[in-house]
């Protein structure tokens, strides 16, 4: 006989798989445990000590936006209501606000802890083009603190907050940026003067209005250098916001939207933790100024996984302060892991930099695929910021119809550097090539390891440029194909390791070293038919060792005061 209190028991565990049963099905099922064996296997192996990453849960209350007034047409603006459907769940402690299948027209959404936001199949959330609507607010913007706009989805000190669903969310970014001539076909172009805005002075770049010509001055680099909020009001249109701004908020969950046609970077975590982004669509135009994907500032315990990027400038970018600003915050992007995304147009796949003056470590890229990216992997600094970029591995990675490098290390960004392309005389280069002194303003990146890259009908294979002062240190790449028309250019860089590296290219060396220093090429086969398969130059370049199928010093040139002793050949 059955103690009723297991009786008891049992009904309840029969209701609670009912109940399962009720809520998921075999096919929601079968999808949860697939994800569950996938993030396993995200932590697998990590060559760092990281925390499991926390995601945001919620309580079952629900409303709907129409609930408090809003209306669908793309007319009405519906700002105060999806407000008022945000406070509403607040009050109760937390739950998900519904934007169903519409057309929602709304100024800023500011969110509050313990919301989600759910976006149903065939919502369009469409933020206002009335520049009215988003008052100046203190903020961060390429790395300095400074006064913008604020931005169409705005977040600050908050905990436990999601965005999910199939909807859009659209950033009316075409009324917000400037567009250069040089970037628009002659008929988009002529339309877009006719439309509206002023131009340049020089007539190459099509502004939204005068005032934020007005903005545009040489040398801010799009933060002006103002003292007074009542000189930054004087340029607001120039102000132009990133679309998602969350700072410093903890336990974020991005899953599902299409976030698109920012008025500068589409989505900026700033001082997060927690974070996770993933079945993401993420848009700008290709021609979009500072039209960035997803900008990660200052953020620690991150993934990144199954997104699709299309964008007007760099992809998937680490940053985490500029210069003083940035060192000061101190606060660097760490303990990131980012999986299985996809990038289309973009200045880069991936990218570090350049305002990395707080560092960037303990970072893990694998299984991604860039697509005509203008650069694949790119990592940028320069003097005066400072900062340690280290212990970040890369893996799996995928590139084809890549225009510049597939690979591009440069510590001289925006600065004075060597050009040593195949189809120039590096005798002819000029080069800032001066050590100055270390100090807290000199960037270090160190610690890198690349394998597993594949590279297909692309321009060139790699660059290495550090700094003479602080040269590119510890850099590994292994297990690697390119075909490309040029090689491999390496530049103040010191403990590079080259290993099972095959390179198909048609003009110029393979490989080139300035001032580069205790080099190991292992197992490495390049397939040209150029005489030189390697160019040394400089005075420094010493400890190159060389393990090329059938290299013999015949195939080695010297230039610039480098010596025959600083290359051994096996």
């Amino acid at each position: 006989m059955i103690h009723p209190s297991r009786l008891f028991l049992f009904a309840m565990f029969g209701c609670l798989i009912l109940s399962c049963h009720q809520v998921k099905g075999p096919d929601e099922l079968q999808a949860l445990t697939d994800h569950a064996a996938f993030i396993k296997d995200l932590y697998a192996g990590l060559p760092f000590d990281m925390p499991r990453v926390k995601e945001p849960r919620f309580p079952d209350f629900r409303v709907n936006i129409t609930e408090f007034g809003a209306v669908g047409d793309g007319m009405v603006k519906n700002t105060q209501a999806i407000a008022a459907a945000i406070a509403a769940v607040a009050e109760k402690g937390g739950g998900t606000v519904v934007i169903p299948r519409g057309i929602w027209l709304t100024g800023p959404i500011t969110l509050r802890s313990n919301i989600r936001i759910h976006t149903e199949e065939g919502a369009l959330v469409q933020f206002s083009a009335d520049k009215s609507d988003y008052p100046l607010v203190e903020t961060s913007f390429e790395g300095l603190e400074t006064y913008r706009c604020m931005s169409p989805i705005n977040g600050r000190n908050l905990e436990n907050i999601a965005f999910t669903g199939k909807g859009i969310f659209d950033g009316s970014g075409d009324v917000w940026r400037p567009v250069k001539k040089s970037k628009m076909a002659p008929a988009a172009w002529g339309a877009l003067v006719k439309s509206g805005g002023v131009l340049s002075d020089n007539g190459q770049t099509w502004y939204p209005s005068e005032q934020y010509k007005k903005g545009d001055t040489p040398g801010n680099f799009n933060v002006p250098d103002f003292n007074r909020k009542a000189q930054f009001e004087a340029v607001k249109d120039y102000l132009r916001p990133v679309m998602v701004s969350l700072v410093q908020c903890k336990t974020v969950l991005l899953d599902g939207p299409t976030f698109q046609n920012s008025p500068a970077w589409n989505i900026h975590p700033l001082m997060c933790s927690d974070v996770v982004i993933r079945n993401l669509t993420v848009r700008n135009p290709w021609y979009a100024q500072n039209g960035d994907g997803l900008d990660l500032e200052s953020c620690r315990n991150v993934l990144i996984y199954h997104n699709t990027f299309d964008v007007g400038d760099d992809a998937i970018c680490f940053k985490s302060g500029k210069d003083a600003d940035g060192r000061k915050r101190g606060m660097p992007t760490e303990n990131v892991l980012v999986s299985y995304n996809t990038v289309y147009h973009g200045h880069g796949g991936f990218v570090i930099g350049s305002e990395m003056s707080g560092g960037v470590r303990n970072v893990r890229v694998d299984h991604c695929s860039f697509i005509g990216t203008d650069v694949g992997l790119r990592f940028k600094s320069t003097r005066g910021r400072g900062g340690v970029v280290e212990n970040i591995y890369i893996s799996d990675i995928d590139m084809v119809g890549i225009p510049a490098e597939a690979i591009r290390f440069n510590l001289f960004y925006g600065g004075n550097s060597p050009i040593l392309e195949a189809d120039q005389n590096p005798e002819d280069e000029a080069r800032d090539e001066a050590p100055v002194p270390v100090t807290e303003e000199t960037p270090s990146f160190r610690n890198i390891h690349i394998k597993n890259i594949r590279v297909a009908g692309s321009n060139i294979a790699a660059m290495f440029q550090g700094l003479p002062e602080m040269n590119l240190r510890d850099v590994t790449l292994e297990d690697a194909t390119f075909e490309t028309r040029q090689g491999f250019t390496l530049i103040d860089a010191d403990g590079i390791s080259f290993q099972r590296i095959t390179l198909r290219h048609q003009a110029g060396p393979g490989l080139i070293f300035y001032n580069t220093k205790h080099v190991a090429v292992e197992k490495m086969e390049i397939v040209t038919g150029e005489t030189d398969w390697v160019r040394v130059l400089g005075d420094q370049s010493s400890g190159i060792h060389l393990d090329i199928k059938g290299m013999d010093r015949a195939k080695c040139a010297f230039g610039r005061g480098a010596s025959e002793g600083a290359v051994s050949l096996e």
